[in-house]
């Protein structure tokens, strides 16, 4: 098959190869699929840069974890019925050398999610890391319905499906951006409330729409958000929180305990097995009605994957994605 690889961690330009490696072959309980389009995360180029001093997990690594395709080959105790069948992938490379930057990736079954046909491959492809970890911190703490959920980032990978998830959940959604030129582009059919965090009081911009304080929030920078957060949250509130700047992040811990605020902490490749099939679930079926959408950005062939990597360390706006030939 044709890959991607990489035998040591460094500069996307220097360490990823593209050439033949042998055709995997799925094991019991696995299904071999045929990669159509794999997505590009921030988790992925990391493990590949060695962030935080991480070392190479395994000799050689096929990057990627997410990716949509079709099955084409089961192992023992698998269902034969399922060759054939359009899928979107998730944690291919998650505690496992070979992801899905490649022709063929193998995985547990469960991990191959059954794509309606009306969904493109390119939104499968971008449902994986991001689409879990939204379901996870929308729904961790239970129903959402009625309740009023604040999305920082609301314009982000995780943040726009987590504030698609709270909408289809019943919640009434206020989203965050950076800027203020960032606010015509929230959908305000999914958030009803957008607030510009360099405005010049976003607290109170939030608390005008709840005067009681917000009962969840989806934290991307729980560093930078601290204080906003502990200004707008109401009683018995949980912050989760999917990312921080500052590794180690201070908080108002006095304010927040008063307030019986639960912090939860989110690591993707971490949640239970249940939550993510859950997770899975739910996803699959808020994109069949229309109610889960994707910003796709750019798009690489496989030969260009180090493009694609660079992109996504950039940062910049849109799903990162790698078609496979």
């Amino acid at each position: 098959m044709i890959a991607s690889w990489y035998d040591e961690q460094g500069p996307a330009a220097d360490v990823l190869h593209v050439g033949e490696l042998p055709d995997p072959l799925p094991g019991p309980g696995e299904v071999r699929v045929r990669v159509t389009v794999s997505g590009v995360n921030p988790g992925d180029t990391k493990k590949r840069r060695g962030w935080l001093g991480s070392s190479m997990p395994y000799p050689r690594v096929i990057p990627h974890s997410d990716a949509a395709g079709v099955v084409d080959a089961v192992g023992n105790g698998v269902d034969a019925r399922r060759v054939g069948q359009r899928v979107w992938v998730y944690g291919a490379q998650s505690y496992r050398a070979f992801g899905t930057a490649a022709q063929y990736t193998v995985v547990p079954e469960h991990q191959a999610v059954p794509l309606p046909d009306h969904l493109g491959d390119g939104l499968g492809a971008s449902l994986g890391i991001p689409g879990i970890t939204a379901h996870r911190a929308v729904f961790a703490d239970g129903p959402v319905d009625g309740k009023i959920v604040l999305v920082h980032g609301a314009l982000g990978g995780v943040g726009s499906l987590a504030a698609q998830l709270a909408r289809w959940g019943g919640a009434t959604v206020i989203g965050t951006v950076r800027r203020g030129g960032d606010l015509e582009r929230v959908d305000p059919a999914v958030v009803s409330h957008a607030v510009a965090l360099d405005s010049d009081d976003p607290a109170a911009a939030i608390r005008s729409h709840a005067p009681d304080g917000v009962h969840r929030i989806i934290e991307v920078s729980l560093s930078a958000n601290a204080d906003l957060d502990n200004a707008v949250t109401a009683l018995d509130a949980v912050i989760a929180a999917y990312g921080t700047h500052d590794d180690r992040t201070e908080l108002p811990f006095w304010p927040l305990l008063f307030n019986n605020v639960t912090l939860r902490l989110l690591g993707s490749d971490d949640f239970p097995l249940a939550a993510k099939r859950q997770a899975a679930r739910d996803l699959t079926a808020a994109a069949a009605v229309g109610a889960l959408t994707v910003d796709v950005g750019d798009r690489f062939p496989l030969v260009d994957i180090a493009k694609a990597h660079d992109r996504v360390d950039a940062g910049g706006r849109g799903r990162v994605l790698v078609t496979v030939p």
